[in-house]
């Protein structure tokens, strides 16, 4: 029960947050606002949405790829259509419940291509580590390109003495946190330390691989492609086509975190790419169109192709096994 519980909140929490803050913004806003709102989706150009959705895609094509880099070493070859389709139907599942696409690729893969499932779960799970190094260090070029305009933003919600203070609390948590992984031994810091150490093995496992030159250009590939895809995007607007580089970075940044962390940014990519942009004299009714073209046109890709790839996935392999 309990756990069943917990499921449904996995999904509740991140739908309610994205409901009330869809509520939120739009009951602020006038009805000029409104007025405004519908002219920019009327007036957006939407060839160069078509062709920030089909870079996101040959996003995908790349990380299938990517994936045969890191079963190879495993002793299997699966196919590049069969690593496709999974993760496209794993992307559809994320859009309910966050963070079960991993698993879902894992099973797909087991199923049409006999890998078994903690071998490829394990290499899933390898690829989302250095995808969020690669995060993280975009976060840290954001930071590094607009730290005046951040800190000062920062600075004028958090004082600076709460912020240190938060810092000083922050630096003690790590050394507890750090005490009770190498101390004790309890069973569920077991459990975190098998977990950080599967972490680590994953990432070491990409030096082994035979083709760590293409795993790596792959790996730029993906998130070049992400960045080209934001740009494309902003094009669509005329009051976003001329955004600097540093601001288009930490923009795609908050964007990409509310996706990680949500379902699939579910009202809450709009809101955060809306707040960001405003930071830097962009009109929020602008900012909150923009977001709203970039997340539907990449969710309605994501239900295109992830339910073709659900139906498709059977049939492929049915005719592929019968030949």
């Amino acid at each position: 029960m309990n756990k069943t519980f917990s499921q449904i909140l996995k999904i509740a929490i991140p739908l309610g947050l994205g409901i009330f803050l869809i509520w939120y913004i739009f009951s602020d806003f006038t009805d000029t606002q409104v007025e405004d709102l519908k002219s920019y989706f009327r007036n957006a150009n939407y060839g160069y949405v078509i062709i920030a959705v089909s870079l996101s895609i040959f996003s995908h094509i790349s990380r299938a790829y990517r994936w045969l880099f890191m079963l190879e070493p495993l002793g299997y070859k699966p196919k590049l259509t069969n690593n496709f389709m999974s993760i496209a139907v794993a992307y559809l599942m994320n859009l309910g419940i966050p963070k079960s696409g991993e698993i879902t690729r894992g099973v797909l893969l087991s199923r049409y291509e006999g890998v078994p499932f903690d071998k490829g779960f394990g290499t899933i799970i390898s690829e989302r580590v250095v995808d969020l190094i690669f995060l993280l260090a975009f976060t840290l070029l954001a930071i590094f390109l607009k730290y005046d305009i951040l800190f000062a933003y920062v600075t004028e919600l958090i004082p600076i003495k709460k912020l240190l203070i938060l810092g000083v609390v922050g630096v003690v948590l790590l050394i507890v946190g750090y005490v009770l992984l190498r101390y004790l031994k309890f069973g569920f810091i077991s459990k975190i330390k098998t977990f950080i150490s599967g972490l680590k093995d994953g990432v070491l496992s990409i030096w082994t691989m035979k083709k760590k030159g293409a795993f790596v250009f792959h790996t730029f590939l993906i998130w070049g492609l992400y960045i080209l895809s934001f740009y494309s995007a902003t094009l669509a607007l005329e009051q976003t086509s001329d955004i600097a580089f540093s601001t288009l970075i930490i923009t795609f940044v908050v964007g990409s975190f509310t996706f990680a962390f949500t379902n699939s940014g579910f009202g809450t990519y709009p809101a955060a790419v809306a707040g960001v942009l405003s930071l830097f004299a962009i009109n929020f009714t602008v900012g909150t169109a923009f977001g709203w073209i970039v997340w539907a046109s990449n969710i309605a890709a994501i239900l295109l192709i992830g339910i073709t790839s659900l139906v498709a996935l059977p049939i492929y392999n049915k005719a592929k096994i019968s030949k």
